[in-house]
């Protein structure tokens, strides 16, 4: 009999809405054309890209103009950080002020400024994996042009304290704060108006929509320095030939994702609470950072299995028909301990052995269920393999 597969894997991309994949389907079929060509199937292209601008900026609360398209999170977060220290006109050391829980498009990118002498600080989270806002306020400089904080964290699902930093910053306004918010946006709101955010990072497959797209919100007077030089398109802040169905799939997922929220995100808090209280009856598990629901997002649950190395545990899992994943998806092939749980101090034992189960408003009772079922067997079969 074959076995029904449940897919626990959401951070890492989301089914899109069915509605999404008719429209960028009809769009590559019927408006092919350049939106940057003169002719009327050029100008009807543009039309439908200024209209996406409009829908973005109306879910998100910001201005049109706001709104650079993209090809997703990792080009919005290198566009963000780059272009904000290239844009810079502060002569001498330039400093940057990031977390040691980033995305590795975040941290890869701090990394790499560092080897071009920008001056880095990583601030630690604390044993719940969320950064203080007190603690991003120690670290602030003269010198210091920007503040990159994720808003969600994309293996624990941990809340980063967003309006606090905000706040913090904002009678500093020498100093740009960006926030990448890949795993927030269509589960958190995010009030562009009031937040203190200059930059906040999107990706469109992690809200349902199509991949190969996102944006980039950048707050009105902020300059940044072009990463691409081409065509001038994005008011010149982002080259390239639009990507017209996957833009217009963006905003529709967008607006769906956005019109119902509330509703979705309490469904999974349930679910949430179900799984974390099933799992707590597994004596092999320990979860991490699994806190209140006013500081978690809905979606995410991590776990440990000391002693197992976690790609067992997932193939495993997946022979049961159960998907999931070990750390994130841009970092699961790699064998080294997690390095976001290392720097929530954990031991190497439960950071090299934990998995993440990510969910969506698709999921019912009945799925949670079987995912608790086919983890307690799959552990059972692997409990002789454990490593002492």
């Amino acid at each position: 009999m074959k076995v029904k597969t449940l897919y626990f894997d959401h951070c890492a991309s989301t089914p899109p809405y069915e509605q999404v994949v008719r429209t960028v389907g009809e769009l590559m079929n019927l408006h092919y054309a350049n939106s940057g060509a003169i002719h009327r199937a050029g100008a009807e292209a543009m039309k439908l890209v200024e209209r996406a601008h409009a829908s973005v900026a109306a879910a998100c609360g910001a201005k049109p103009e706001e709104v650079v398209f993209t090809s997703g999170g990792t080009e919005s977060n290198n566009l963000a950080i780059k272009g904000t220290i290239l844009a810079s006109s502060r002569r001498g050391t330039k400093h940057m002020i990031t977390t040691s829980i980033e995305h590795s498009s975040v941290h890869g990118v701090a990394k790499q400024l560092e080897r071009m002498g920008v001056e880095v600080t990583f601030v630690r989270p604390d044993a719940s994996g969320r950064v203080s806002a007190e603690d991003i306020a120690a670290a602030l400089r003269p010198e210091t042009v920007l503040v990159s904080v994720m808003h969600v964290n994309n293996e624990t699902g941990a809340i980063q304290p967003i309006r606090e930093i905000g706040r913090l910053l904002s009678v500093y306004p020498q100093t740009r704060f960006h926030v990448d918010g890949v795993q927030a946006v269509g589960k958190l709101e995010l009030d562009w108006a009031s937040s203190g955010v200059d930059l906040y990072s999107a990706s469109s497959h992690k809200f349902r929509g199509p991949k190969g797209a996102g944006f980039l919100l950048v707050r009105e007077g902020v300059r940044l320095e072009p990463l691409l030089a081409g065509g001038g398109q994005e008011d010149g802040v982002r080259s390239g030939t639009h990507n017209v169905p996957g833009i217009v799939g963006t905003a529709q997922a967008l607006r769906l994702a956005t019109e119902t929220r509330e509703e979705r995100a309490a469904k999974m808090h349930g679910l949430r609470r179900m799984l974390i209280g099933l799992l707590q009856d597994m004596p092999e598990l320990v979860l991490n950072a699994a806190g209140d629901e006013s500081v978690s997002a809905p979606h995410v649950v991590n776990v440990s299995y000391p002693g197992m190395r976690p790609e067992v545990l997932v193939h495993m899992l997946e022979k049961h028909g159960i998907l999931v994943s070990t750390q994130s998806a841009c970092s699961s092939k790699s064998l080294k301990p997690s390095r976001v749980l290392l720097a929530m101090g954990l031991d190497e034992a439960r950071a090299s052995g934990s998995i993440r189960i990510s969910f969506g408003d698709e999921h019912t009772e009945e799925d949670i269920r079987l995912l608790a079922e086919r983890l307690r067997l799959a552990i059972s079969k692997l409990k002789p393999l454990e490593r002492s």
